[in-house]
């Protein structure tokens, strides 16, 4: 499935189905123990991310090179946050939370509740009267129907998402509105005069990208540009919370910091990088970085030639593109979980396979819009999301019998070390394999907030 689906994906972006050439992709699903083949899909994904910086490459004068991405590596991607260790011990998990899982409702559906944060779990527990405790909110959850919980969540401004088949997905009025937008949408937005994609010693040597994501599938975003060279600066707010473990799998190769939007001088100094910078990657609820003025139509006019990347779960169109949303509810939403279960309730698949997986698709996206700007100009406004990846993944399947899974003993031969601010860091390393420009992550994953608000100093070519 994944070598012949890659040229298929390159044309979907915008980008010459002959640039995977010399692309490879070995090993097969199923991996973990998943119903759907989420290994061979994210190799698809990563591969046609190798084989774009190949193409950025080769069209600023570099040679032609051979990609090679293994199944297995890449499904282990998928849970790489798994395999941290800090000076030999594995980084902390995340405790129990009994306001993030499935409960049946009262009709005999299930719905997934997400209070993972402070406020979202507040407003979840107001919605449902009752104690943050497992039995309580199973009680609680089980006096509603479905349908009515899940829209009485969505009007209080926090999360939930029935378990739905697939075809209960496409029929919904979110599902069509999103169809358009394929796995990730590249559309040009504006004029400007053609740039070249970085001026450095790597595919995306010079190119700067501002990250304003959290949580997995934007941080993913930027990671995966930083292995091909990118200058990308992650910006947080210090009043949002982030948890460590996904912070310390997400930053490799970034530079990190703080800006507080409800401050004006913050506010200033984030539309003046913004005015230098050639990737602007947010993950905020659809329009509210739009109602400060730093949507993609203002920011593109302040500064043609920027790709604009916008990451969520459900998706930048649709009646429910403000609603927020996580992985487990994208796999809830779409038909995931409850062909992951059956024939019994629903379950999640043992993968962050959406979240991971839109982060690679935003940044095929990315360097696509990136390719275009080099030869046409313009501005561009990538657009991903956890929905629309989730549904390719029902596409595809079910199709794996969880229990032939192969697993991934073999992790430890993919991971690296280096110092970080938080100890020794064991990790995976990049899971692309090229023979000109390897990928890599020239700094070491960093806490949020440890750099100041600025660019590095460029690097010239040969450097």
């Amino acid at each position: 499935m994944a070598s012949a689906a890659l040229p298929e994906l390159l044309r979907e972006v915008g980008l010459p189905a002959d640039a995977a050439a010399r692309t490879t992709i070995t090993g097969a699903d199923p991996v973990v123990a998943a119903r759907f083949p989420v290994g061979e899909a994210a190799a698809t994904v990563l591969a046609a991310c190798g084989a774009a910086a190949a193409l950025l490459w080769r069209e600023r004068g570099g040679g032609d090179q051979d990609v090679r991405v293994d199944v297995p590596r890449a499904a282990a991607s998928l849970v790489s946050h798994r395999f941290l260790q800090v000076d030999g011990l594995p980084a902390p998990p995340r405790p129990a939370n009994p306001l993030v899982a499935l409960y049946e409702c009262s009709d005999g559906r299930w719905i997934h509740l997400h209070g993972s944060f402070p406020g979202l779990a507040a407003r979840t527990l107001e919605v449902l009267g009752c104690e943050a405790e497992r039995e309580a909110v199973a009680a609680a959850v089980g006096r509603w129907r479905a349908q009515d919980l899940e829209d009485a969540l969505a009007a209080s401004g926090t999360c939930g998402a029935m378990a739905r088949e697939a075809g209960e997905w496409r029929a919904l009025p979110q599902a069509r509105a999103v169809a358009g937008l394929g796995r990730v949408s590249v559309e040009k937005i504006g004029d400007s005069a053609p740039e070249p994609a970085g001026n450095g010693s790597r595919p995306l040597g010079g190119v700067r990208v501002l990250d304003l994501t959290r949580v997995l599938a934007g941080p993913t975003h930027g990671r995966t540009l930083a292995e091909h060279g990118a200058d990308v600066l992650l910006v947080n707010s210090p009043a949002l919370p982030n948890p460590p473990t996904f912070v310390m799998d997400t930053s490799h190769g970034k530079l990190s910091t703080f800006l507080d939007l409800q401050r004006e001088e913050d506010s200033g100094r984030l539309r003046a990088l913004a005015g230098t910078a050639d990737v602007f990657a947010q993950g905020y609820r659809s329009g509210a970085l739009a109602r400060r003025g730093l949507g993609p139509a203002e920011l593109a006019r302040a500064r043609p030639g920027l790709v604009y990347v916008t990451i969520n779960c459900y998706g930048d169109a649709g009646p429910w593109r403000e609603r927020p949303g996580w992985e487990q509810l994208a796999q809830s939403a779409t038909g995931l979980a409850a062909a992951q279960g059956a024939p019994g309730a629903p379950a999640l698949m043992p993968a962050a396979a959406c979240d991971y997986t839109t982060g690679y698709l935003a940044a095929l996206g990315t360097m696509a819009a990136l390719w275009r700007r080099s030869r046409e100009g313009g501005s561009y406004h990538v657009r991903a999301s956890l929905c629309q990846t989730g549904a390719w993944f029902a596409s595809l399947g079910p199709v794996c019998d969880p229990e032939a899974a192969s697993g991934l003993d073999g992790a430890s031969a993919w991971m690296v070390e280096r110092d970080t601010q938080w100890g020794r860091l064991r990790y995976l390393a990049p899971v692309a394999e090229m023979s000109g420009t390897p990928p890599r992550w020239d700094r070491p994953s960093a806490p949020l907030g440890a750099h100041p608000p600025e660019w590095p100093e460029p690097v010239r070519p040969g450097s």
